[in-house]
């Protein structure tokens, strides 16, 4: 069944984030007008006040719920009770909130974090729930997770249309660049910028650089989110990808590459490397919804370098 995008409204909590920014726009190119941003400081989704009164002002035919407490492998060692008891709270709260009022669909989206340890690879759906998931971000990943369990038990006994996307590790312009939360890329994007502006003949890189991970541009996965929210409705978890993979060192050697950063990068083996694989099992996407990435991981990543390099001048000739 396809559900008609055109004259509906729509809210997308974290619609002002990274991700969110471009399911907005997507939706609005779409011809999407009525498109509601909850912004954090007016509606605190961890509270259910603030989840009644962002429905209440929204009035969404479709929510899609993007807003987490998320951050790199630092900021998930630092706060694991907090990512686990705010992305729970917001997601569960809001499911109950939106059902109560009768919301037509809701798209909630989930994370990679929350497949066990040691999935076979490429990670099928069906694997989702054949172990725990890796132990530095188990946390906000069984968190996201229950919005699958959730999302089933209410479609089983409300018949609510909830589905549930399990995007990869994204990357790209309007990233989040803060060393204390941010992703792999970013962080080392900066750590190169940071290492050619001092002089320093070398960086650090965490971990040893043997764990590989798959990586889907930022607007890919906003236009999979749109064609999800179009044209899935089934209660099965569906994975949101490029299908291929990349060591931590390969990546890192890349990004130097495409900065400029000409020095060593030595490796912090003390630091944990994360979960060993990443890579998805995208074809169900594909079947459901039509969806394939099309950015090639390079030029996606020469697009993330520049947009950095640009504001790091606009912020010094300010």
């Amino acid at each position: 069944m396809s559900t008609a995008l055109g004259g509906k409204r729509i809210m997308v909590t974290g619609g002002a984030g990274f991700l969110g920014s471009y399911v907005v726009e997507r939706l609005r190119s779409r011809g999407c007008t009525d498109v509601f941003v909850p912004r954090k400081k007016d509606y605190d989704l961890v509270s259910m006040d603030g989840v009644n009164r962002a429905l209440a002002d929204g009035r969404p035919d479709i929510v899609i719920h993007l807003a987490a407490k998320v951050g790199g492998i630092g900021a998930n060692r630092a706060n694991p009770g907090t990512f686990f008891y705010e992305n729970l709270m917001m997601g569960a709260q809001l499911m109950e909130a939106a059902r109560q009022r009768g919301v037509g669909k809701l798209v909630a989206v989930g994370t990679i974090c929350a497949y066990p340890k040691h999935t076979p690879v490429p990670f099928s759906e069906e694997n989702l729930w054949n172990g725990y998931p890796e132990e530095t971000n188990a946390p906000y990943g069984l968190a996201k997770k229950m919005l699958l369990v959730q999302s089933q038990a209410y479609r089983q006994q409300f018949g609510f249309n909830s589905i549930y996307l399990l995007p990869v590790n994204l990357y790209g312009p309007r990233d989040n660049f803060d060393p204390a939360s941010s992703h792999v890329i970013p962080a080392l994007i900066k750590k190169c910028f940071d290492a050619i502006d001092e002089g320093r003949p070398e960086l650090v890189a965490w971990g040893t650089g043997s764990a590989t991970r798959e990586f889907l541009y930022v607007d890919d996965c906003a236009r999979a989110i749109v064609l999800a929210t179009e044209n899935y409705d089934r209660p099965e978890p569906v994975n949101i990808g490029a299908g291929s993979e990349i060591s931590i060192k390969n990546l890192t050697m890349m990004i130097a590459r495409l900065t400029g950063f000409r020095g060593i990068v030595q490796w912090d083996a003390t630091k944990p490397d994360g979960q060993p694989r990443r890579c998805l099992d995208t074809s169900r996407a594909r079947d459901a919804f039509g969806f394939t990435a099309d950015t090639p991981f390079e030029d996606g990543l020469a697009r993330t370098i520049d947009w950095y390099r640009s504001t790091r001048e606009y912020q010094w000739a300010a």
